[in-house]
C-alpha cells in the first residue's frame, strides 16, 4: 500500500469517502507472525503438542512493547483502562482492556508491573500505539517508549519472550531451573535461573492448558531457548510455527484482533490525524462477508467479549458512560461456532476443482484474507452475529470460529449460517468466488476448559 508521508489515517479516510471503503480497498493480506517460519515440523503435530505433552509458543517478534516509567503511571492508565488498578503490586500482571469514548473496544493488552515506576505493555500494537499517543499529551509525570514488533522493525528488542504450553510444561520448567519453581498464583510473575540466565516466569496459558511465559534480555535468549530444546526432548517438546500459533485463539477464546473503535466520532478524530503510513490501524485491511456502509458494525464492546468482570464501575474512565449503558443492555455474547464438515469440504472442493468458479479457498490451518475478518452470521435469513479469526483446531479436529452472536442465538446446540465469501472484493488477496452459506452450529468459548486458574493438572 503505498501511503505519501504527509497522509494520515483521517486524511486517507477522508479521501476514500469513509472508513470502511478505505479498509476494504486495502490490499495488506492477514497478520503474519514474523521471525519464526510457518512449521517448524508440522502444524498438525505442534497444535497437539501443547494438549498432549508440551510446546514452545515464540513471542520474540510479533508483540509490541510500550514501556511506561514514573511515579504516575496508574493515575494515567485510570483515565482510559477499564481496569481495576488500584491493587496492583510489583510483580503481578493484568489484561488491560481499553475502550474508546463510545464504550467499544480500543484494544487489549497484557501490562506487567516490572519494577515499583516500571510497567511492560505486550500486545498487538493497538493499545501500545493509543496509549503512547496520550502519554504524549497527558500533564502526569511519566515517559513512554514504544519497542516495535519485527513487522515493523527487524532489529534487537529489550527481552526475547516465549510460553510453555502444555500438560508437561511444569516438570520442564521445574528440570530447567534446577529443580524448582516460584511459587506464584495465575498472573503473578516470579524470577528463575535457566542456563546461568536470570529469567522471569508469568504465570499464564493459552488454549486451555497451563504454562509459562519466560522472558529476559535479548542477548541471553540462545542460552535459555537451547536449555529448553535440551531437555524438552524428553518431554515431546515441539516449537510452533506461524501456523500454529495463527489457532491458539479459538481453543483458549480470546478475540485476537478485533477492529479498533477509532475510525469515525470527533473525539477520535486528534488520534486518526496522529496515527499515519507506519502503523497497522492505517494500512491494516478489513475482509469477510459482513457488509455494511456503517464502521461501528464491526466494532466489538469490552462486555461482549468476555471482559464485564474487570471493568472499575466505580471511578470514572474514557467511555465508562456509554459502555455502562452496554453493560445494561447487553445484546450479544461470545461463542464458538463449529463449522460443518461437509459444508467446508464441499466449499473446498469447489474452491479447487470443476469447471465452474467456486467458494472462497479455505486456506489451512488459518483461513484469513485481511488484517480484520468480520463474517456475517445468520439465522432464518437475518444477521445473528459476526464471526471473526477462524481456524482449523487439530485437537478438536475441525473448523472453528470465535464469534459474538444474539443473545437469544447464543445456546449451545443452536444452529446458525455463516456466509463465506468476500462479495464484490476488489483485493488481491482474495480470489474469485462465490459467497457460500456455512452451517455452524453454537459452542461454548473457550472451546476447551480451561485449568490455568484452577492449578497444574
Amino acid at each position: 500500500m503505498n501511503i505519501p508521508a504527509s497522509a494520515t489515517l483521517e486524511s486517507l479516510i477522508q479521501t476514500a469517502g469513509g472508513p470502511v471503503p478505505l479498509l476494504r480497498s486495502s490490499a495488506l493480506g492477514p497478520y503474519v507472525f514474523p521471525g519464526i517460519p510457518a512449521e517448524f515440523t508440522n502444524w498438525r503435530d505442534e497444535v497437539r503438542s501443547w494438549k498432549d505433552s508440551v510446546a514452545l509458543l515464540e513471542q520474540s517478534y510479533h508483540m509490541t512493547e510500550l514501556h511506561l516509567r514514573g511515579p504516575e503511571v496508574i493515575p494515567f492508565l485510570k483515565e482510559f483502562a477499564v481496569n481495576k488498578l488500584d491493587t496492583f503490586p510489583v510483580g503481578r500482571a493484568k489484561q488491560l482492556v481499553l475502550a474508546a469514548p463510545d464504550g467499544n473496544l480500543i484494544a487489549d493488552a497484557i501490562i506487567f508491573h516490572e519494577d515499583e515506576d516500571f510497567f511492560r505493555i505486550v500486545g498487538a500494537p493497538f493499545a501500545s500505539d493509543w496509549l503512547l499517543f496520550n502519554a504524549e499529551r497527558t500533564a502526569h509525570e511519566l515517559t513512554a517508549e514504544k519497542n516495535d514488533n519485527w513487522s515493523a522493525v527487524v532489529a534487537p528488542r529489550d527481552v526475547f519472550r516465549f510460553q510453555i504450553q502444555g500438560p508437561n510444561a511444569l516438570a520442564l520448567v521445574t528440570e530447567v531451573a534446577g529443580g524448582s519453581v516460584p511459587d506464584v498464583s495465575f498472573f503473578g510473575i516470579g524470577e528463575l535461573r535457566i542456563a546461568g540466565k536470570t529469567v522471569r516466569a508469568l504465570r499464564h496459558g493459552m488454549a486451555g492448558t497451563p504454562g509459562f511465559e519466560i522472558y529476559g534480555a535479548w542477548d541471553d535468549q540462545d542460552a535459555v531457548r537451547a536449555a529448553f530444546q535440551e531437555a524438552g526432548a524428553a518431554y515431546g517438546l515441539r516449537k510452533i510455527g506461524a501456523l500454529a500459533y495463527s489457532t491458539t485463539a479459538q481453543e483458549s477464546g480470546w478475540m485476537p484482533m478485533p477492529l479498533p473503535a477509532i475510525y469515525q466520532g470527533d473525539a477520535m478524530k486528534p488520534y486518526r490525524e496522529w496515527l499515519n503510513g507506519y502503523f497497522l490501524e492505517t494500512i491494516g485491511s478489513l475482509g469477510g462477508s459482513l457488509v455494511s456502509d456503517d464502521i461501528a458494525d464491526y466494532y466489538v464492546d469490552p462486555i461482549e467479549v468476555g471482559y464485564g468482570a474487570l471493568v472499575d464501575w466505580n471511578r470514572e474512565f474514557l467511555g465508562r458512560d456509554a459502555l455502562r449503558r452496554k453493560a445494561d443492555d447487553q445484546r450479544r455474547t461470545k461463542v464458538t461456532l463449529e463449522w460443518n464438515d461437509e459444508d467446508v469440504s464441499d466449499i473446498l472442493a469447489s474452491s479447487l476443482f470443476g469447471p465452474q468458479r467456486g467458494g472462497r479457498f479455505i486456506a489451512l490451518p488459518n483461513p484469513m484474507y485481511a488484517t480484520f475478518e468480520s463474517d456475517a452470521v445468520l439465522s432464518g435469513g437475518e444477521r445473528a452475529g459476526v464471526s471473526q479469526w477462524p481456524s482449523y483446531t487439530a485437537n478438536g479436529r475441525r473448523m472453528v470460529s470465535t464469534a459474538l452472536v444474539n443473545l437469544e442465538n447464543a445456546t449451545p446446540g443452536t444452529e446458525l449460517t455463516l456466509l463465506w465469501g468476500e462479495p464484490d472484493s476488489a483485493r488481491p488477496t482474495v480470489d474469485a468466488h462465490d459467497v457460500r452459506e456455512i452451517r455452524v452450529t453454537v459452542a461454548a468459548s473457550p472451546y476447551f476448559d480451561k485449568v490455568i486458574k484452577s492449578g497444574v493438572q
